[in-house]
């Protein structure tokens, strides 16, 4: 099934009943349903757990810890790094984030713990106020702080002993890809950037999925957004939006979801899109801050663009791979939709990307 032809053909509809659902949020539905309670999670104390509580099995080939940094912000970001068992000498190194809405022990992790066994570290982190991160409300995203979030990772990598510092790249993983481009549009420490079944978060949010938003719709979502922040302070907490992917039901993509975050294929407690929510005001900062501006900035730096041929969000890899500069390369996986690039082993083309990084992460 093209799941292109049935977002397009089951956006309009669901716009004119909600407004608009984009990647797990929902940006209009403020006044009906029930909210997600709020999330319980640290503030400025991260609380690291011990335990293996990854959606993979755990590689013997890699030596794995989990750390925490700091951002520029002062919010503490928790992480998982991974290395090659017994490596020697300083190795390139990869600062890994995404799905938006997922957490690092879901496929930013699996991404991680892959690729260093093909010879990189790897950090995967927690974005700001989700997962065992710091940042209180809980549950609330940003373009600007999320961007931030992966040049903190990058600042972590360059202070280990074991990385070249002169031999950094990124990956970002369906929305924290356009958080990828964004960081490395402005961060010049690193040296090539690949995006993975991306999404440009302030796109979908700001438009609607395929642009298909009216300046009407997009009008009352504005005002139901601002008169929710009277709500939200005269409580003193943020409200929640209904729970995400509880149900199976809706466009292909949106049960898709589902199978991906509620089944233990890839259900984790802690994650935002796992039956929980992010806050209802979310979506005001991306309604306005479109963070592909400055894609051609990358350059001369090289961009990877990998995505899948049926997935519903293939159109933001191929407008950014249209706007990026070269050098630039955009793959597209046979068959594949969305979700199967977040975890299916046997369709994510780890050989493409530990070549691309080989190659771009070469010793001077």
């Amino acid at each position: 099934m093209d799941t292109n032809n049935e977002s397009r053909n089951a956006t309009p509809s669901a716009s004119r009943r909600n407004l608009l659902t984009v990647a797990g949020v929902s940006l209009a539905s403020l006044s009906v349903g029930s909210a997600a309670a709020a999330p319980a999670g640290p503030d400025s104390e991260v609380r690291l757990g011990s335990t293996w509580d990854k959606t993979f099995p755990r590689s013997a080939k890699v030596e794995h810890r989990k750390v925490t940094f700091r951002n520029r912000y002062g919010i503490v970001l928790a992480a998982d790094v991974y290395q090659p068992r017994n490596a020697k000498g300083r190795l390139p190194a990869i600062a890994i984030g995404g799905p938006f809405g997922a957490v690092k022990e879901q496929s930013s992790g699996l991404h991680a713990q892959t690729l260093a066994e093909r010879g990189f570290v790897t950090v995967a982190f927690d974005g700001s106020h989700t997962g065992e991160s710091s940042g209180i409300p809980r549950n609330v995203a940003s373009p600007d702080i999320n961007t931030e979030d992966f040049s903190a990772a990058v600042d972590f990598l360059g202070l280990q002993p074991n990385v070249d510092r002169e031999r950094i790249g990124m990956l970002g993983i369906c929305g924290w890809g356009g958080m990828a481009l964004s960081a490395v549009a402005v961060d010049k420490r690193v040296k090539a950037v690949a995006v993975s079944t991306m999404y440009d978060m302030t796109r979908v949010m700001s438009k609607g999925y395929n642009d298909s938003m009216t300046s009407e719709q997009r009008a009352r979502v504005l005002e139901q957004l601002s008169r929710q922040r009277w709500t939200d302070a005269r409580r003193g907490a943020p409200d929640y939006q209904p729970a995400y992917n509880k149900e199976r039901a809706g466009a292909q993509f949106l049960i898709d979801y589902h199978d991906y975050y509620m089944t233990p294929r890839g259900y984790h407690a802690r994650a935002v899109n796992s039956g929980n929510a992010w806050t209802r005001t979310t979506p005001l900062s991306f309604m306005n801050m479109p963070i592909l501006t400055y894609i051609k900035e990358i350059a001369p730096r090289p961009i990877l663009f990998i995505h899948g041929e049926k997935a519903h969000s293939r159109y933001f890899s191929e407008t950014a791979y249209a706007a990026a500069a070269e050098p630039k390369e955009l793959v597209i996986v046979s068959g594949a939709s969305h979700t199967d690039l977040y975890d299916r082993v046997d369709i994510i083309p780890f050989d493409k990307l530990a070549s691309f990084f080989t190659q771009h992460l070469a010793s001077a």
